[in-house]
C-alpha cells in the first residue's frame, strides 16, 4: 500500500490536501455532497478547483480493528484510481492510501 495523499480538515467541511502519484500532483478538496438523493450516492465530491474529478463514499472496515474511512474514486482518463482515505485518531489529518490491484 502506498500513501498517495495527505489531507487536513477544511474550514468549509470535508477535507483539503494534495494527491501525488507518478501522473498526478494536484491540490484537491473533498466537498460534502449536500444533494444526496439516495444512500448509495457519494458522500463527498472530489474537486480540483471547480472541476469534479471523482467521488467518495462512506465505508467501514470490519476487520480485527473496525474503522470508518472514505472510499475514493478518482476519474483519471489514463488511470482511474480507487483509494481509501483514513482519518487519524485525533481527526486533524488523513492519508489517502492506494493498493495495487492484484492481477
Amino acid at each position: 500500500m502506498a500513501v498517495i495523499g495527505t489531507f487536513k480538515p477544511s474550514r468549509q467541511g470535508g477535507w483539503e490536501g494534495t494527491i501525488r502519484t507518478l501522473a498526478i500532483e494536484r491540490k484537491v478538496r473533498l466537498v460534502p455532497n449536500d444533494d444526496r438523493v439516495s444512500e448509495t450516492a457519494p458522500a463527498f465530491r472530489l474537486m480540483m478547483g471547480w472541476q469534479r474529478i471523482g467521488d467518495a463514499w462512506e465505508a467501514r472496515f470490519e476487520g480485527r480493528n473496525p474503522r470508518d474511512y472514505l472510499r475514493v474514486r478518482i476519474d483519471d482518463p489514463w488511470c482511474p484510481i480507487v483509494a481509501a482515505l483514513f482519518e487519524n485518531a485525533e481527526g486533524n489529518s488523513a492519508q489517502l492510501v492506494w493498493s495495487r490491484p492484484l492481477s
